[in-house]
C-alpha cells in the first residue's frame, strides 16, 4: 500500500510540474520591461532559490537536533538537505546567469546577488569537504552539525541583506516591473511553481535519506563480518 501511495505521489507531481511548465510558456504572458520571453525563466529561477534556502534551513535544524539527541537519522536529514540545497542553489545560479545574459548582455556581472550566491556555494561546498575529511563517523557528524549551524547564519545575510544594502542590477519586482505587482494569473502559476518545486524537494529528500540509511546499514554489516 505504501508503494502505491508513493507511485500516486510521483504521478501527481509529474502532472503538476508539466502543467506548470505548459502554462508558463503557453498561457502566462511575458512580463513587461524584459526583452523577449526572458521573464519566463523566473518561474523556475525563483522557486529554485526558495528551495535552496529552505533546504539550508532544514539542514541547520536537523543538525541542531543531532547535536542534542545524537540520533543518526537527524544527521542523515541534515546531510541530505544540505546536498539538495547545494544542488538547487547551483541551478538558481545557472538560471540566473541565463537571465543576466539575456537582460544585461553577460552571463556574469559580479552583481551583489551573483556574488553572494557564489559565496553561499563556497560555504556549503566546504561543508562537504569537511564531511569527507574526517574519517571517524561520530566526529564527522558533530563537526558537520556545528558547521551547518554556523553556515546557515550567513544565509539570511547573503540572500536577503547584502543584495538590498548595495546597488544591484537585479530587479526588485522581477515579474512585473511596470506595475505594482503580479497580476492574478501570473501570481497563481508562480505560486503553483513554488509549491511544485517544494514538493519535488520533499520527494528527493526522502529518496536521499533512504539511500544514506541503506548505505549505513551495508557498511554496518560489512564491519560486523
Amino acid at each position: 500500500m505504501g508503494r502505491i501511495k508513493v507511485m500516486i505521489y510521483k504521478i501527481l507531481l509529474a502532472i503538476w510540474m508539466n502543467l506548470i511548465i505548459a502554462a508558463v510558456f503557453l498561457y502566462v504572458e511575458p512580463a513587461a520591461g524584459f526583452p523577449g520571453e526572458v521573464s519566463r525563466i523566473l518561474f523556475f529561477h525563483v522557486p529554485m532559490a526558495w528551495v535552496a534556502t529552505l533546504a539550508f534551513l532544514l539542514s541547520m535544524i536537523a543538525s541542531s537536533v543531532y547535536l542534542i539527541t545524537r540520533k543518526v537519522s537527524a544527521d542523515f536529514l541534515a546531510q541530505s538537505s544540505a546536498e539538495l540545497g547545494f544542488l538547487f542553489c547551483f541551478l538558481a545560479t545557472v538560471t540566473g546567469s541565463i537571465f543576466a545574459k539575456a537582460t544585461w548582455g553577460s552571463f556574469w556581472n559580479w552583481d551583489p546577488r551573483e556574488t553572494s550566491i557564489v559565496m553561499l556555494l563556497m560555504i556549503y561546498g566546504a561543508y562537504f569537504v569537511l564531511r569527507s575529511a574526517v574519517p571517524d563517523h561520530e566526529k564527522r557528524r558533530v563537526f558537520a552539525g556545528v558547521y551547518s549551524i554556523l553556515a546557515f547564519c550567513t544565509v539570511p545575510f547573503l540572500v536577503f541583506i547584502v543584495p538590498r544594502i548595495t546597488s544591484s542590477l537585479h530587479p526588485e519586482d522581477t515579474l512585473n516591473p511596470a506595475g505594482p505587482g503580479m497580476d492574478m494569473k501570473t501570481l497563481i502559476f508562480f505560486l503553483g511553481s513554488l509549491c511544485a518545486y517544494t514538493a519535488l524537494f520533499v520527494w528527493m529528500l526522502r529518496l536521499k535519506v533512504r539511500m544514506l540509511r541503506i548505505m549505513d546499514n551495508e557498511q554496518g554489516v560489512k564491519f560486523k563480518i
